[in-house]
């Protein structure tokens, strides 16, 4: 977010309780809660006064509450297929008619290799994260007419993030399953995200571009 910053992209930045700790005249950030439609949609009204106009969305909120399939609580899938999936789905809805309007947009969606593979223990955040590859495509072929873009990132495993709560031991056992033998760096990401959004990827859509170091292919 800060590169994107520096290179005099307006940041718009979506956060539940707190900020990412990034500031900059370019960047901007507003509190919501992801699981209230109201919510999403009060705010997403108030950035198009303040902000005017909104011309890329990537969905990168997430969350997993991991557990064996028959444990599963239906509160925790609730939960996350509501941040992972149904979220990303009402701010496409939100923004989706402005993008329209002006003839131009990018919806870039982060989902995961589990959504293509599965992983043991990860029912809920594997649906949700395959569901949002089904959203990906659907709205590129509603799309395609109006000059609006959407595809998906389907990250492996990156040194930032989620992984960082992981145990060495199992980390280790993750790296051994990794072609490359390391985790990704989120430089990869952001390079991706920044090449989807420009005018050189406009006849990308519908795709989901696998960064995974060889796991899934």
């Amino acid at each position: 977010m800060e590169s994107l910053s520096s290179e005099q992209y307006r940041i718009v930045a979506l956060h539940h309780t707190n900020q990412v700790g990034i500031d900059g005249p370019n960047i901007h950030y507003y509190p919501v809660d992801l699981t209230d439609s109201a919510a999403i949609h009060s705010t997403i009204q108030k950035i198009l006064k303040e902000v005017s106009s909104v011309d890329v969305l990537v969905n990168n909120a997430g969350i997993s509450r991991s557990a064996m399939s028959w444990k599963q609580t239906e509160q925790d899938w609730d939960q996350t297929l509501a941040v992972n999936l149904t979220a990303p789905f009402l701010l496409c809805k939100e923004l989706i008619p402005h993008m329209r309007t002006n003839g131009w947009g990018r919806i870039v969606n982060m989902t995961s290799i589990v959504g293509q593979t599965g992983a043991i223990g990860t029912v809920a955040y594997a649906a949700s994260k395959a569901g949002l590859v089904g959203l990906t495509k659907t709205l590129a072929k509603e799309l395609a007419q109006s000059g609006v873009t959407s595809n998906a990132l389907a990250l492996g495993y990156f040194n930032t993030g989620m992984i960082r709560d992981v145990p060495d031991a199992m980390r280790d056992g993750i790296m051994d399953q990794i072609p490359l033998r390391h985790l990704g760096e989120p430089e990869t990401i952001l390079s991706a995200v920044k090449w989807l959004i420009s005018e050189e990827a406009s006849y990308v859509t519908g795709q989901v571009l696998h960064l995974n170091g060889g796991m899934y292919m």
